[in-house]
């Protein structure tokens, strides 16, 4: 039998759980994670979301004892969406930046109950308040075709982020993919006095069908689709030219979303970006996942913690997951 000499460098270095941790390049930790959650008008008791098994919908109570158990297990951010009425939504989505509505009032009571411990990020996008369903004012062209109306909304959001800044977000994260955007929420809310409130601006967020679960979290009343405003999943200069331009006017963090059918595109975000880089695992990732392990098709615990280390891999500094609380407490275990 022939002996043959090969190098075996790299298969030393895998010979058992603890020399393959030693070795690791790429390592997650709770305080990586943000918790996105949903906080709904008109329910008594936290619901479940269908098409996300083990994600709910909240009530105020509900909300915190989920951000009390986030944070026992070193997770430090959430991210706010609410849930209004249908009856409260209107064509503006003025339930957006009225102080008692759904997530203003909520984005109070955690920032009351939390302090600067946990960090409250608020969705900044009016997707979940307009009775059509759009992140925006809805006009016609000149043409007669409805189109999404860019300048109409900006004052918008900006009133948005406002009223989420007097209710004591942290960090606002518009989502709307208008242009301007992250230009007017900044101006207004260093006008106001809130220079100290962060904006995590979602740069490139694709129109992406991995979309859907979190259309029926939000209950969201779109008919249509986003692809006028949101971006062409052909594409990747154009992420990286929505990036520069979001970081020329202000933003503190740029996003990536969704993550895991974009790593190239997180990739080469994190490669330019001098300011933080966030990607969303989103809800279509995260309940294909679920489905497959629920099927015995995948071990769903471990296929969830590798998909969030190849976004950490690909450059992401934070990662929304719906996962955040179950992979802390996986990591907790792996070390120790």
């Amino acid at each position: 039998m022939t002996t043959y000499h090969l190098p075996r460098r790299p298969r030393r270095l895998r010979q058992n759980p603890a020399i393959r941790q030693l070795t690791a390049e790429t390592r997650l930790a709770p305080a990586d994670f943000i918790l996105p959650l949903f906080v709904a008008d008109g329910i008594t008791e936290r619901r479940e979301i269908a098409s996300m098994p083990g994600v709910y919908q909240h009530t105020t109570d509900t909300l915190k004892a989920i951000c009390h158990e986030a944070l026992e297990e070193g997770i430090r951010c959430v991210d706010l969406f609410g849930v209004p009425l249908d009856e409260d939504k209107d064509a503006t989505g003025s339930v957006a930046w009225d102080p008692e509505g759904i997530l203003n009032r909520n984005v109070r009571a955690l920032r009351e109950e939390f302090g600067e411990d946990l960090l409250i990020m608020a969705d900044t996008c009016l997707d979940e308040f307009t009775d059509h369903g759009h992140c925006g004012v809805v006009g016609v062209d000149k043409y007669g075709n409805q189109v999404v109306d860019n300048d109409a909304t900006l004052d918008l959001y900006r009133d948005m982020a406002l009223a989420q800044a007097a209710a004591g977000a942290h960090i606002v994260s518009p989502s709307g993919m208008m242009d301007g955007q992250i230009g007017v929420i900044r101006e207004g809310l260093d006008a106001e006095g809130y220079q100290d409130v962060a904006i995590m601006a979602y740069s490139a967020k694709y129109a992406s069908k991995f979309f859907g679960p979190f259309r029926d979290a939000v209950g969201s009343s779109l008919k249509g689709d986003r692809r006028t405003y949101q971006q062409d999943p052909a594409n990747v200069r154009e992420s990286l030219l929505e990036t520069e331009l979001d970081i020329e006017e202000g933003a503190d963090f740029v996003m990536v979303k969704p993550a895991l059918p974009y790593l190239d595109v997180l990739s080469r975000v994190a490669d330019m970006s001098p300011v933080p880089v966030a990607a969303y695992q989103v809800s279509g990732e995260y309940a294909m996942m679920v489905a497959a392990g629920q099927n015995g098709w995948i071990d769903f615990e471990a296929t969830m913690m590798e998909s969030l280390t190849s976004i950490k891999r690909a450059g992401a500094d934070q990662i929304l997951t719906y996962y955040a609380i179950e992979g802390a407490r996986a990591l907790k275990e792996l070390h120790g």
